[in-house]
């Protein structure tokens, strides 16, 4: 027996019924910030058991792969809120910056958002693939550390001082897991142990033992760093006031930026004076001297944070978000560019060098400690 047809202008509605019930649902959960979190946890919830079942459980015997996997997802919410702040899609996080974080709209917040849904994305994924493949990833987890310590304690204290202070909301707390968890997972990794080179004693030795002029390529780090620790004092005395001509100006025609009074400008410029140009200097020490074990690692902290620190820089000076009188003039673009670009290389060179060659930096061994007595 053969069935009557279907009339054609029934099976469109039919097929409109889901597709008008997902549309429903998803403006429900657009309007609703609290359905929208209690979905991101139970998605995320369903992550972790997948994974769980199909790896058997045995990622999860180090602690930061759960860690790893919570962070990635969120590090897709800020790619969401980056992209939809900018323009080029709608309708997912409105809702929940406007009423929640209203903050994350301002250039900085847009530019951190990139690098946490980008770069920091990359990272959790290059960290989770050596996890299950039992690779180290020591060096890629210190290099994320201070990327993401830079990014949460800039965002904090700019909003804490900044002129969205009077707009924080209870979801502001929501932050607060972001500098705990990466202390706790700090220590982790530096407590993880270093893959030693494969090098003599006599080796070792040879390399310690030879002066600065003798090592060109170090003489040159030494050269920028000095520059670099210049500039940063420099920048730290314009956004502290300073009534030198030449801060004038460069404050007003140079990077006006430094004047927005969201804040976050100025807390960075001040983080680089008191804890980055510390370590410059004490960078500069270890590559004069022999011996300076802890440099290799923390030269990858101090990147990671200034690639972060200088990216958002860059882009919020040039941002259409940043109000016009903030923005960076188009006459010193170029000069402009090349200095914080320059900026940032200095530290990155330094990681790169202390990797490639570490010898330098090991500890003395009696064969050296011989070859200098003598």
């Amino acid at each position: 027996m053969q069935l009557p047809a279907v009339p054609g202008a029934l099976a469109p509605s039919l097929l409109a019924i889901p597709v008008a019930f997902g549309i429903n649902a998803a403006t429900a959960l657009a309007d609703s910030p609290l359905a929208l979190m209690l979905t991101g946890v139970l998605l995320l919830a369903g992550l972790i058991s997948i994974i769980f079942f199909v790896s058997g459980g045995s990622h999860f015997q180090d602690p930061l792969f759960c860690v790893f996997v919570v962070l990635s997802f969120t590090s897709v919410a800020d790619l969401i809120i980056s992209l939809e702040e900018d323009g080029y899609i709608s309708g997912f996080m409105e809702v929940y910056v406007r009423e929640g974080e209203p903050y994350l709209r301002t250039a900085h917040g847009i530019m951190i958002c990139y690098w946490d849904g980008i770069i920091h994305y990359g990272l959790y994924l290059a960290m989770m693939a050596a996890i299950g493949q039992r690779k180290s990833y020591r060096n890629l987890g210190l290099f994320w550390l201070g990327s993401l310590m830079m990014s949460i304690v800039v965002f904090l204290l700019g909003n804490l001082i900044g002129k969205y202070s009077s707009d924080l909301s209870p979801s502001f707390l929501l932050n607060l897991p972001y500098i705990l968890i990466p202390l706790w997972a700090g220590v982790r990794l530096f407590q993880q142990p270093k893959a030693l080179p494969c090098l003599s004693p006599e080796k070792v030795a040879k390399e310690q033992g030879k002066c600065l002029y003798q090592r060109p390529q170090d003489m040159g780090l030494v050269l920028l760093l000095l520059l670099t620790a210049a500039f940063t004092f420099f920048r730290g005395m314009v956004v502290l006031d300073c009534p030198a001509d030449s801060c004038f100006e460069y404050i007003y025609q140079h990077e006006p930026y430094l004047r927005d009074p969201v804040g976050y400008p100025k807390v960075q410029m001040l983080i680089y004076l008191f804890y980055v140009l510390p370590f410059f200097c004490l960078s500069i020490y270890g590559l004069v001297l022999p011996g300076c074990s802890w440099l290799p690692d923390w030269s990858l902290v101090f990147a990671g944070a200034i690639a972060q620190a200088q990216f958002s820089h860059l882009g919020s000076s040039l941002h259409a978000r940043t109000p016009f009188p903030y923005q960076t003039p188009e006459d010193v673009w170029w000069s402009f560019l090349l200095t914080n670009v320059l900026y940032a290389l200095g530290p990155q060179l330094l990681a790169f060098r202390c990797l490639r060659c570490p010898a330098f930096f090991l500890p003395a061994t009696p064969a050296s400690r011989g070859k200098k007595h003598q």
